[in-house]
């Protein structure tokens, strides 16, 4: 399989790396227009790059765009008359419809993907829907593509990666705001710093990890943990108090809202 990116950054640095330690059998290029960038990704995974991406998706199989939304009208008016039929258009592009895609490029072989950064570790989670004229064999491929960076879900209705995305395409962030909060708690309290946010880091991936294991409801081990009267009460109801939950219900919503926002032009 020959895989084309457009863009090399972050996420498509974590996807390569992905199909390099999982052995896939591809050959990867990379459009990307930065020179530094590219002598990065030739040393680091031993890959071809160019600066031209009409060169770069010649012969592709999966031509995957890994640019800024903002960056898609310059890239289709490139790629639009270089793309053959039986290519297929995969984007990691936040908020952009695969209609849209399919409009710019003039393309109908489309597949969507909402990674989210854990991905830099392959414990990333990967949410995506793909047009009915992707083929069986490329839709296989893409699977074992996303389990080698985490885990993926499908969708039928491309809604549900919008939703996806406010909640975990932008979670990593809300997790990391609870982390801070925590750690910066502990050391309020007279921890070193470094101890606290070890302790928060843990806590959240101990507690992640026991919840998933077990396949409890979150609420089940939440009553598990807090005894009557007890520390873990106390700090429950003073999070209640402060809106927490409602918080956190806010935090999605106005995330979807704003990736509507973002998407309106595209």
């Amino acid at each position: 399989m020959r895989i084309a990116f457009i863009g090399g950054g972050v996420m498509a640095q974590a996807i390569i790396s992905g199909v390099k330690d999982a052995g896939l059998d591809t050959s990867i290029v990379v459009g990307e227009p930065f020179e530094a960038r590219r002598k990065s990704l030739e040393s680091e995974f031993d890959i071809e790059t160019t600066r031209n991406n009409t060169k770069a998706i010649h012969n592709a199989d999966i031509v995957i765009l890994s640019v800024k939304p903002q960056h898609l009208d310059t890239v289709a008016n490139e790629l639009k008359n270089a793309l053959k039929s039986e290519q297929t258009v995969l984007s990691i592009m936040a908020g952009v419809k695969m209609h849209s895609i399919g409009l710019k490029l003039e393309h109908k072989k489309l597949i969507r993907v909402m990674p989210n950064t854990p991905a830099q570790i392959r414990k990333g989670l990967s949410a995506w829907t793909a047009s009915n004229e992707v083929d069986d064999a490329t839709l296989e491929f893409v699977i074992t593509m996303l389990k080698a960076i985490g885990e993926e879900i499908k969708f039928t209705d491309e809604r549900h990666i919008d939703i996806s995305t406010a909640l975990s395409g932008s979670g990593p962030g809300y997790v990391f705001l609870m982390i801070e909060a925590l750690a910066d708690a502990g050391v309020e309290l007279g921890l070193p710093d470094h101890v606290a946010r070890h302790l928060a880091s843990q806590t959240v991936l101990g507690s992640a990890a026991l919840q998933k294991e077990s396949r409890k409801h979150p609420a089940e081990l939440r009553n598990m943990v807090t005894s009557p009267g007890g520390t873990t009460a106390a700090g429950l109801a003073a999070l209640e108090n402060g809106g927490f939950r409602a918080t956190i219900a806010d935090a999605v919503r106005s995330a979807y809202e704003r990736g509507e926002e973002l998407a309106g032009g595209k």
